[in-house]
């Protein structure tokens, strides 16, 4: 018997062929910031020598064919770069930073209801006018929105504008190690200021400008919850995930709830994904195959199912995994009305490009990732998985089935889940097995509560129903949680260990797939590498020796850190508060991999306010301190912390110090005082603030 013929996949996906070139456009695009002319240049240039293809004799085209191939994907490439650049709100000439200026003020639209925060209330907004010298100018791009509860309940609404007369805040990184990049978020989300309004810093204008469309969705959300509300009063924690599970709503959530799905694997249920999407495109299949006169009609119901699948989407707030999701159902839909099946990579790469020349920054998006990794994954590796044993029992069948279903989603997402968030689910699969077949029953449990919501009665008894399914699971979560081996944590990771970590991932799964020698030598040699570069790292830890002045709001927050041993020195609320330890100092110690607190280090001494940690000596002032001294004190590093009553004057006349750290336990209009007084004295001072973390080698 012949072996099978082994198609490569780019032949029987021939849309991967596209994706790769436009991916490769849109990262060059972002990296080299190329600009809109020369990337326009590039794709003509391409464009007409491809076309003069057309004039060669036939024995030409043949010979040639491969630079006509390549032709084409440098055509992707430029045209990658110019999608980029046109989303690129900051290259067009009338986006607001381009002539906004201290002083200016701005007409801006809210372009969605306002959310509650702990001190204020958040909404993004849109400019449409930058008010300059009595000049109006039509501008546009995002804005958000910070309103002070000073006034209580502020009368916004989605589509209002107001006046705003205070000046605007670019969007800044806290600059702390292994901290999430904010600016770049924001960035992708082409939002780059922000500004945080008193009462007297805005107004309210008579006009709006609101979409019909937009408006129908926020008031259908706003019933969906108030239906949730109302019926679901148990618990706020069984509350928020309802919330979350069926429309993506997160501001009721607890965060430490949200931490123990983390910690078990299982936050994709209260995170809108494409598993979600799958339930409601189910539900909608056999819903519109059920009614008569519609089930007749294949062309009515895909008409129906992309019409839901779709407001869903919106609905949920349009995340980029929902979006893929959508995007592949939409194409199964379409596929199925006219007879058609394709390759399930061509569908993917396909839904990828549509997605990418929508929007390219989704390439960056963490759920896009993980949502596009997880389908990949389960596509190559559940069968295989499935295969390895066999189970003549109907149950042990099924269950075993969804094992292999969660083993292969986890194959190809683990290394990146590695990469952003440090830790990996010990008991992902005991979790999962119990906690997503829950998940549907409570989803359909949710969407039966909504429409029993006409009629008061039935829905009580419809909300205590879905309340103690919710109640239920997150018990089971909670539980799990608590067992001290659930989640291995604190994982170093970087971007060099990441794709060998692929690598690794990707020739093993070759080696037992195809049984190719060359696949595990190639698997051995990443291994290796991957083994020496945590060695080089874990060297570099133990030689290592910093002083990290973290930047946390009003906090102060510094550390001493030799090898993986660190000393914290600041607020003690920072050792007592888990959220914010893990918000501003987890990062950056998992980054440095400081993993042993300890009240003293062999380098380091102090006495009072005084240190010297190897050769560098540092006063850290954070207390009333007298600086009359008969000579002079010489500190390579002064800190000063916590609004201290002092003048850079009359200190740079008692230390004599290379270099200022304003810390972030100070008020912003002291520390500006401080480097005025800097600049006037030619000292060298860092005011954590503007330019993030102060981070010293020794």
């Amino acid at each position: 018997m012949s072996k099978p013929l082994d198609i490569p996949i780019w032949k029987t996906a021939p849309t991967i062929r596209l994706l790769l070139p436009l991916i490769a456009g849109i990262l060059l695009q972002w990296y080299l910031q190329c600009a809109v002319v020369f990337a326009a240049a590039a794709i003509v240039s391409f464009s007409l020598a491809f076309c003069l293809f057309s004039f060669l004799p036939l024995a030409e085209k043949f010979n040639l064919q491969a630079v006509q191939g390549l032709l084409l994907q440098l055509i992707l490439v430029a045209a990658g770069m110019l999608i980029t650049c046109n989303k690129d709100i900051r290259l067009r000439s009338n986006w607001y930073g381009n002539h906004y200026r201290e002083g200016d003020m701005i007409v801006a639209t809210i372009k969605e209801p306002l959310v509650e925060k702990t001190k204020s209330f958040k909404a993004d907004a849109y400019v449409e006018t930058v008010l300059h010298n009595g000049t109006s100018l039509a501008s546009e791009g995002k804005l958000l929105l910070y309103f002070s509860k000073d006034s209580g309940t502020v009368p916004l609404h989605y589509g209002d504008q107001v006046l705003i007369s205070k000046k605007l805040t670019a969007i800044k990184n806290s600059g702390n190690p292994g901290a999430f990049n904010y600016e770049r978020y924001a960035a992708f989300q082409q939002t780059f200021h922000n500004v945080f309004l008193k009462p007297g810093d805005w107004v309210k204008l008579p006009t709006s400008n609101r979409s019909a469309f937009w408006s129908f969705l926020f008031t259908a959300r706003e019933k969906v919850l108030s239906i949730l509300q109302t019926n679901i009063v148990n618990s706020k924690d069984e509350l928020g995930i309802a919330e979350a599970l069926l429309i993506g709503y997160t501001n009721d959530l607890d965060k430490d709830l949200v931490q123990a799905y983390s910690n078990t694997g299982v936050v994709h249920i209260i995170a809108i994904s494409g598993m979600h999407l799958g339930l409601i495109y189910g539900m909608l299949l056999w819903l519109f195959t059920t009614i008569p006169g519609i089930k007749r009609s294949k062309a009515m119901q895909a008409i129906l199912i992309l019409t839901c699948l779709w407001l869903f989407s919106l609905l949920t707030g349009g995340a980029a995994s929902v979006i893929r999701s959508a995007v592949m159902f939409s194409f199964i839909t379409v596929g199925n009305l006219f007879f058609k099946k394709t390759s399930i990579y061509s569908s993917l790469a396909a839904s990828a490009f549509v997605m990418l020349c929508y929007n390219p920054y989704y390439l960056w998006d963490v759920g896009f990732q993980l949502s596009y990794l997880a389908v990949v994954g389960i596509v190559i590796f559940q069968k295989p998985i499935y295969n390895l044993l066999y189970f003549k029992n109907k149950f042990a069948d099924n269950t075993w089935k969804a094992i292999a279903l969660t083993t292969a989603a986890q194959v190809l997402t683990f290394p990146v889940c590695i990469y952003y968030f440090h830790q990996f689910p010990l008991l992902f699969l005991i979790t999962n097995l119990i906690a997503v077949p829950l998940s549907t029953i409570i989803l359909y449990a949710e969407i039966v509560l909504l429409l029993c919501s006409v009629v008061p009665a039935l829905a009580v008894y419809a909300g205590k129903a879905t309340a103690g399914l919710l109640w239920l699971m997150n018990k089971f979560i909670v539980w799990i949680n608590e067992f001290p081996f659930a989640v291995w944590d604190k994982i170093p990771s970087n971007v060099i260990t990441t794709w060998l970590l692929y690598a690794i991932v990707i020739f093993t799964a070759a080696w037992l797939m195809k049984k190719n020698g060359n696949s595990l030598r190639m698997a051995l040699t990443c291994l290796a590498g991957f083994v020496c570069t945590h060695a080089i790292i874990g060297w570099q830890v133990k030689s290592q020796r910093k002083m990290i002045v973290y930047n946390v709001p009003q906090r102060q927050a510094i550390d001493f850190a030799e090898g993986n041993q660190y000393l914290f020195k600041g607020d003690s609320i920072l050792l007592q508060d888990g959220l914010l330890q893990n918000f501003h100092l987890k990062p950056g110690r998992i980054a440095l991999q400081l993993n042993k607190r300890s009240d003293t280090i062999t380098g380091l001494f102090h006495q009072g306010m005084f240190y010297q940690f190897a050769d560098k000596k540092i006063l850290i002032i954070d207390k009333p301190v007298s600086l009359e001294a008969a000579t002079p004190i010489t500190a390579d590093v002064v800190v000063m912390c916590k609004n201290i009553k002092l003048d850079i004057p009359q200190l740079a006349k008692a230390v004599h110090c290379k270099q200022f750290v304003f810390d972030a336990s100070n008020s912003l209009w002291k520390i500006e005082k401080w480097k005025q007084d800097c600049d006037q004295l030619n000292l060298r001072y860092h005011s954590i603030p503007d330019k993030g973390a102060f981070v010293m080698d020794l």
